[in-house]
């Protein structure tokens, strides 16, 4: 069964609560896909709740007009805003997790890394130390020392109630640098990390935009990259399968 576009209209505006929606669609059988741009917020895994200051902090960014969302996945901070695309996909495996989220992150990559590769953009996976929510699934941009992370991506599995052999709805999802201003994403991070006192603090060199990324291999700007590489991503989603074989 292939991935559906889901219609935005008929999903929360915020993001936290659309994902729980997507996770709904996927235990009722469905494999659905959801293409987005957030306004300029953060958002943390709930393993954020450990940091006594978190609530005051979350406060005070809001007030500011940067709300900060608790997000289902684990990981780390993720700044969202202008110019960084996302993608979550959602369906429903039979197994555990623990036997089977490298596959599914090496599909998911596999998919990203050949719609950036349509817009002249070359990437592996990777964890890219000093980036914000650092791991090895990251899709990096160059290699060796000189790799800057593009893409982070997570997963969420939830149990469905009640089934039999034992299924979860799964949820993998991506973060996008496509036309990004990285200076201004990460120095926000970092300002979050800081009003938590979390003792993180990330580099801004160490990760790149779709567009930088183009500039600096040589190709030409021609506008933003948004488009063409929202164009590109979506078609790679609508020929993709669920990675493991859908189960109803």
């Amino acid at each position: 069964m292939p991935f559906t576009f889901v219609d935005p209209a008929a999903l929360p505006s915020d993001p936290m609560a659309a994902e729980s929606a997507l996770l709904d669609r996927a235990a009722a059988g469905d494999a659905v896909a959801h293409l987005w741009e957030a306004p300029l917020s953060l958002a943390v895994p709930r393993s954020y709740r450990r940091h006594a200051k978190l609530e005051e902090a979350r406060a005070r960014f809001a007030a500011e007009g940067c709300p900060v969302h608790l997000r289902l996945s684990g990981g780390g901070l993720v700044p969202q805003g202008p110019g960084i695309l996302n993608l979550s996909m959602a369906w429903t495996e039979a197994g555990v997790a623990g036997e089977q989220a490298e596959p599914i992150y090496l599909w998911l990559c596999g998919l990203l890394r050949d719609a950036l590769a349509e817009v002249g953009v070359a990437t592996h996976w990777q964890a890219v130390e000093g980036s914000f929510c650092d791991g090895r699934f990251n899709l990096a941009w160059g290699e060796g020392e000189a790799a800057r992370k593009i893409v982070g991506t997570a997963q969420y599995w939830r149990p469905i109630a009640g089934s039999t052999p034992r299924r979860h709805a799964v949820l993998a999802h991506a973060v996008l640098l496509v036309d990004a201003d990285t200076q201004e994403a990460n120095a926000r991070a970092n300002a979050f990390e800081a009003a938590i006192e979390s003792g993180r603090h990330y580099r801004e060199d160490r990760i790149v935009s779709v567009a930088q990324a183009r500039a600096f291999g040589g190709l030409p700007a021609g506008g933003p990259c948004m488009p063409a590489f929202r164009q590109a991503l979506s078609e790679r989603v609508r020929e993709a399968a669920p990675p493991m074989g859908h189960s109803r």
